[in-house]
């Protein structure tokens, strides 16, 4: 996030840290990526951090409230240490996984919205969301998915099913469409007039969501160990090491949760059953693709019809909004 998070001080960050031993020479704020805050650090000996702070009200797939999306928030942290850190035989190097406190924590509460957690601050070079992934590197995604599906779940790992957490915002937005979206900010009445127009198509796409994710549920197919997230925004490149980032959606899934994000076409699938004798479903695949902008849209929604300024944030989710729905709209 470009903007720093509301209530929270450099200084509480900081004072959290003395949980993981770390003494800061160098602090810098990060803004990058969407939803979380982010700093890079140096302590007293030369290691270097990077630090997240969450924002426990934007973690709604965790369930309502923040002790919710704390618990939620712990356990997917908990997963993605479990992988890192498993036997010799079954350790994923390939994720990113926060580091522990001294009491075994992966994540601490900061204050009452919000929760802090460490990463190493590993060299590289990271790419972005919409990025088109080459073939080679497209290749390396794949095989590292395939690597972490045929991986034993951890015992923090959630079962995730396919529903979102945020469509009842997104039914209350359509429901709200004939009065003035006033009070909330700049964007606000815009949203509600790109909705609007484009009101049938997305409940004929929810409509659409709901035959397909029937259809999963009634055919029983096995979970593993899912990402949720692996696009390029989340892809670190160290090298010839492809690096996976965010495992704050990491969860229990069919394995089209992820390829849907990564596979571009018939040899990335097949390299994938290749890897794993699991043959993808092109449903499953449609169904998480359509889940992805339908969730999207109910998020950047909720977000324009909460009160915001004209900053930069509140301008990104108009424009992701906006390009959302209307892509939405020209494939129903």
């Amino acid at each position: 996030m470009e903007e720093r998070p509301a209530g929270i001080q450099d200084s509480d960050v900081r004072d959290a840290l003395r949980a993981w031993g770390i003494d800061i020479v160098d602090w810098r704020y990060a803004p990058v990526g969407f939803g979380d805050y982010h700093w890079s650090a140096t302590d007293t000996r030369g290691r270097r951090w990077f630090v997240t702070v969450a924002d426990l009200t934007r973690k709604s797939w965790y369930g309502d409230g923040t002790e919710a999306a704390f618990r939620g928030l712990r356990d997917a942290m908990d997963t993605a240490a479990a992988l890192r850190d498993g036997e010799p035989d079954g350790r994923l190097d390939f994720v990113v996984a926060p580091v522990r406190t001294a009491g075994a924590e992966t994540v601490r509460r900061l204050g009452s919205g919000h929760a802090v957690s460490v990463f190493p601050l590993i060299s590289g070079t990271a790419g972005h969301f919409g990025e088109t992934l080459t073939p080679h590197d497209r290749s390396l995604v794949v095989d590292l998915l395939a690597a972490l599906h045929r991986t034993a779940p951890p015992p923090s790992a959630r079962a995730l099913p396919p529903d979102f957490a945020t469509r009842p915002q997104l039914l209350a937005a359509l429901a709200e469409l004939g009065d003035p979206w006033h009070g909330f900010g700049p964007y606000a009445e815009p949203a509600r007039h790109l909705l609007a127009d484009h009101a049938g198509a997305v409940r004929h796409r929810l409509d659409e969501f709901d035959r397909r994710a029937g259809e999963l549920k009634a055919g029983g197919a096995p979970l593993v160990v899912t990402h949720g997230e692996p696009h390029p925004g989340n892809v670190l490149r160290a090298g010839e090491r492809r690096l996976l980032l965010d495992w704050d959606t990491v969860g229990l899934a069919v394995p089209e949760r992820d390829l849907w994000l990564v596979a571009d076409g018939p040899d990335d699938l097949t390299r994938y059953e290749e890897s794993t004798g699991r043959t993808p479903d092109p449903s499953a695949l449609a169904l998480y693709r359509l889940r992805w902008a339908l969730n999207d849209i109910a998020e950047f929604l909720t977000l324009l019809r909460a009160p915001h300024g004209p900053t930069p944030d509140a301008r990104q989710s108009w424009d992701a909004l906006a390009d959302t729905v209307k892509s939405l709209a020209a494939e129903a």
